[in-house]
């Protein structure tokens, strides 16, 4: 098993040869570039993109394609496309090739993401790669805390709408049992010399699964920042863009508001990790001086663990004097902006598994950001329209109520991300008496693996549906509950546009899934 971060020697053309990579320079001289990209697309992470004994990771993806796998579930993650895969591979090629350098393709890939995320449109805004969304958090703190621990905390959505490692990263302490650089750590421990105080989590839900007022959230995310403003005499606030159930909270408006009114004593991540925003949003954010975290694993549709993080030019800037040592078991000096003066204290080691996942992800968004703005547009409006007319007519789905995104308007017509893409929704079934019950966690469960699964209730399955894995949605009936979600993606919108194919057959695809489920719901005993 290769170690997930790899000693390298530069020579003065700037290619990167690893010493501990010669299991592989073997495999690649027998023309096996697929499976080592297979293996390296697994690497270079924590423990979530670890393969069990079915080849699969945490998110129940596997390393190559699987076309038989109709994917809704972008919230949760992706498999990598044929096409994505197909770029992982070149890219490999390349690096083992006399030309190949680590170097170029990265400061290649930042450049390319700067364009495509519209941060280029902002002179002096700088990107840093991460091996995760997870990851971001923890470096975006760590540069907004600038050492000091006994008197910064952050206030953030319930974690249940971000992510379980989250609280953790934000509190400046590990996440997981091992880190992207391949080390051992304890899970909690503080990362560095001390651990920052416990964020602070506001609600977007009551405890049925209803919305709280934007108007209540946003005033006690505004409560929260004075307190902590107060006594801690600084904080960082993180506006989610959109949570897992496709919020977004704090409003821009209160953000904005807040920052205007404390300054840099309040710093600002956008944690836009499902990459569900526009080149226009991203910028629009960034203007305002707000750091912002993006993934190409979810809506974009590349492989699980890529990350990076938008540093716009005045929290550039201020950020360039932090210390970075408390990152060493988190980041490379390579995904940092070349002449980070800080980063010489990383260690120079390669990470291909994150390139090669970037490099499919970039493979995707290069194709979406060529799509004419008003066809993305229409496409969501199209499968919008009849996802949620479907979950509100059918009395076995009750969808989670969804509050509108609010967004800008470009040349006088809303933007493409003003369309809702994640449907959460509960699943009931009819008792013997006729009476609906919502499902429990472990049936909502069962029923999202069997979706995935090629065995179903009537026997072996052609097509299998990935779903957004289960999220908490609160108590009903006395009981606590999840919901699904249904979601569409940036890699519909490609396929469906680019290739001239109707709408119709990705709602058609979705309708489907949604078949399927109620088969697997009446035959749950």
């Amino acid at each position: 098993m290769m170690p997930t971060a790899q000693p390298v020697v530069f020579w003065p053309s700037t290619r990167v040869v690893a010493p501990r990579a010669r299991a592989l320079v073997r495999l690649s001289k027998h023309r096996d570039f697929e499976s080592v990209s297979a293996r390296m697309l697994t690497q270079g992470g924590d423990s979530r993109i670890t393969l069990n004994a079915q080849g699969l990771n945490t998110y129940g993806f596997a390393p190559q394609p699987d076309p038989a796998l109709v994917q809704f579930g972008s919230s949760t993650g992706s498999v990598i496309s044929a096409a994505g895969f197909s770029a992982a591979v070149a890219l490999l090629r390349r690096l083992y090739g006399s030309l190949g350098s680590y170097h170029r393709e990265i400061e290649r890939q930042r450049c390319e993401l700067s364009l495509l995320s519209g941060a280029s449109s902002l002179p002096g805004t700088e990107l840093v790669f991460a091996a995760s969304g997870t990851d971001i958090h923890l470096f975006a703190v760590h540069l907004a805390a600038q050492g000091q621990a006994a008197h910064f905390q952050t206030v953030m959505a319930e974690p249940g709408e971000t992510g379980s490692g989250v609280p953790d990263a934000l509190a400046a302490s590990h996440f997981a049992a091992q880190t992207s650089q391949g080390r051992k750590v304890l899970r909690g421990a503080p990362v560095g010399v001390a651990a920052l105080p416990p964020a602070v989590a506001v609600k977007l839900r009551h405890s049925d699964g209803s919305l709280r007022s934007v108007a209540d959230v946003d005033g006690e995310f505004a409560t929260q920042v004075e307190r902590m403003l107060q006594t801690a005499g600084r904080c960082l606030l993180v506006l989610t863009d959109v949570s897992k159930t496709g919020l977004l909270a704090p409003s821009m408006a209160c953000a904005a508001q807040l920052r205007a009114q404390y300054g840099e004593r309040l710093s600002i991540l956008v944690d836009a990790c499902q990459f569900r925003a526009s080149p226009q949003t991203l910028l629009g954010y960034l203007s305002h001086d707000f750091m912002v975290a993006i993934t190409g694993s979810k809506f974009v549709g590349g492989p699980a663990f890529c990350g990076a993080l938008l540093l716009p030019p005045s929290v550039a800037q201020r950020s360039r004097g932090v210390a970075l040592d408390a990152l060493v078991d988190y980041s490379a000096r390579s995904d940092w902006p070349l002449g980070w003066p800080n980063a010489r204290v990383l260690e120079e080691s390669v990470n291909l598994g994150l390139l090669l996942r970037w490099e499919a992800a970039l493979t995707e968004l290069r194709r979406f950001r060529a799509l004419p703005a008003p066809h993305i547009h229409d496409f969501l409006q199209s499968w919008q329209q009849a996802v949620s007319t479907r979950l509100i007519q059918d009395d076995l789905f009750e969808p989670l109520p969804v509050a509108p995104l609010q967004r800008g308007l470009i040349d006088g017509l809303p933007t493409w991300d003003s369309v809702q893409t994640i449907f959460p929704f509960k699943i009931f079934k009819r008792t013997v008496q006729g009476h609906r019950r919502v499902l429990t966690l472990d049936e909502m469960t069962l029923v999202y693996r069997q979706l995935r699964s090629a065995q179903g209730a009537y026997g072996a399955l052609s097509t299998r549906f990935a779903l957004g894995q289960p999220v908490s949605c609160g108590m009903q009936d006395g009981q606590p509950v999840s919901a699904l979600r249904l979601c569409s993606s940036a890699r519909w919108v490609t396929e469906s546009v680019a290739a001239r194919q109707p709408v119709g057959q990705a709602i058609a695809d979705a309708m489907l899934a949604l078949n399927r489920i109620v088969q697997l719901v009446q035959a749950l005993r």
